[in-house]
């Protein structure tokens, strides 16, 4: 009886032990749900910051960034916080969002902690844009239903992802005389896509804007201010609009230049003191645009859908010109709006992740080459070296190179190519 009795104990001693184990590993399989994100809990949450992305190498979009390298990529901006990223185009030769998109989705299958999203942009374009021949500014290009319809298609694939889509770039603004259309065809499909959410064509979540100029928002010019752009207020989910003291300092250089004032500051104080008007003029288009949106429709919110700084410049914003450009004003630049659009609950999708050299394929120290917080190389620039210094990107590479800090982290050589905003140069 004793021996079986110490069977029968060790028996349920066994029996306990497996029990717990198995209760531990079945334990350990429970994993979070993962929470269903809208447009509607992503804009404005500080906790899902936004970036503008091109993920483009080469001097010619020609040569399409490969699935792995916008994984690379990605993986970068998650580490930085990002969590919903614009794109342009849905254009069939170009296919940079597709494979965004089905990275993104790979990298979710691969780590289930992998959360990204996307404002998916589609192009609309005036008949006879890039063509050659004399855009038709009355006229919308053929190419638009093809670009709706192939955002739709994505739309559905991954519906998960795509949590926005954007009717058009800069699509209204006159000064894009390449291609821009009237009012009344970013209307037309943005009533077009809202439809297909009533019809149950679109997930009902996702939202529909337009990203646009301050001024096509009605924040400037009130020759803008027409019937059309009422109803586009009144029929998309929000407002998208875009704002660039950088190129401000040249065009509309009365906030830039030192003021007399502050002539006997000191250079550093003179440039952080521009900066802060670069800051305000950012603040004041917002503000005027914001006016006059609520003006049409009170419950619409409005987010940046651009905004950005150059670090190299050989014209307009380089040292013969606004002396704009630098690594320490886009550092100011880049972390005075973050602290503004987070704490006012505003999205802002800065302009951009990674320098990008197809933009201007003939002059390497174009300005519109230099817009990324991480060079072509993948060095990080000075507004997220202290993401370098937190260990944020260990382990993380972009083309087999690993991310380190421009200048080799050397902030007096970095303050040594700043510029002194010049009071006197000529337009």
């Amino acid at each position: 009886m004793k021996a079986n009795l110490k069977v029968l104990v060790a028996f349920l001693i066994l029996n306990i032990a497996f029990g717990c184990s198995s209760k531990t590993e079945n334990k350990k399989e429970v994993k979070e749900p993962i929470r269903e994100m809208t447009a509607a809990k992503i804009l404005g949450n500080p906790d899902y910051l936004a970036i503008s992305y091109g993920g483009y190498r080469e001097k010619s979009r020609e040569k399409q960034p490969t699935i792995p390298q916008l994984k690379e990529d990605l993986k970068l901006m998650h580490a930085m916080g990002i969590r919903i990223l614009r794109t342009y185009n849905v254009q069939p030769k170009l296919p940079h969002a597709s494979n965004i998109l089905e990275a993104i989705s790979q990298l979710k299958k691969e780590d289930s902690s992998f959360e990204m999203y996307v404002m998916l942009g589609v192009w609309i374009d005036c008949l006879n844009a890039w063509t050659g021949k004399v855009p038709n500014h009355e006229i919308e290009s053929d190419q638009n239903e093809g670009e709706i319809e192939r955002a739709v298609a994505l739309a559905n694939k991954y519906p998960d992802i795509v949590k926005v889509i954007a009717v058009g770039n800069e699509a209204m603004i006159r000064w894009a005389t390449s291609y821009f259309v009237r009012p009344n065809v970013i209307l037309k499909w943005v009533n077009h896509l809202q439809n297909l959410k009533k019809d149950g064509k679109l997930s009902k979540d996702l939202w529909v804007t337009c990203s646009d100029d301050f001024a096509s928002w009605g924040g400037g010019d009130p020759d803008y201010r027409v019937k059309e752009l009422e109803d586009i207020i009144k029929a998309v989910d929000y407002v998208s609009m875009h704002t660039y003291a950088y190129h401000n300092s040249h065009y509309n250089p009365e906030f830039w230049k030192v003021p007399s004032h502050e002539k006997g500051l000191s250079d550093i104080e003179k440039i952080d003191q521009a900066m802060l008007r670069a800051l305000n003029f950012a603040k004041t288009q917002y503000k005027e645009v914001s006016d006059y949106v609520k003006s049409i429709d009170s419950t619409k919110t409005i987010h940046i859908g651009e905004t950005g700084w150059a670090t190299i410049s050989s014209g307009h914003y380089g040292i013969h010109g606004s002396r704009a450009t630098d690594e320490y004003k886009q550092g100011l630049y880049y972390k005075q709006l973050r602290d503004w659009t987070n704490k006012e609950g505003i999205s802002c999708f800065y302009f951009e992740a990674f320098d990008e050299q197809w933009k201007d394929a003939h002059n390497s120290k174009g300005s519109e080459n230099h817009f990324g917080l991480f060079t072509l190389k993948g060095k990080a620039k000075y507004p997220i070296w202290d993401l370098v210094d937190k260990g944020d990107f260990k382990g993380l590479k972009r083309n087999g190179n690993a991310i380190i800090k421009t200048y080799q982290g050397d902030e007096e050589a970095l303050m040594n190519d700043v510029l002194v905003p010049d009071t006197e140069y000529h337009r």
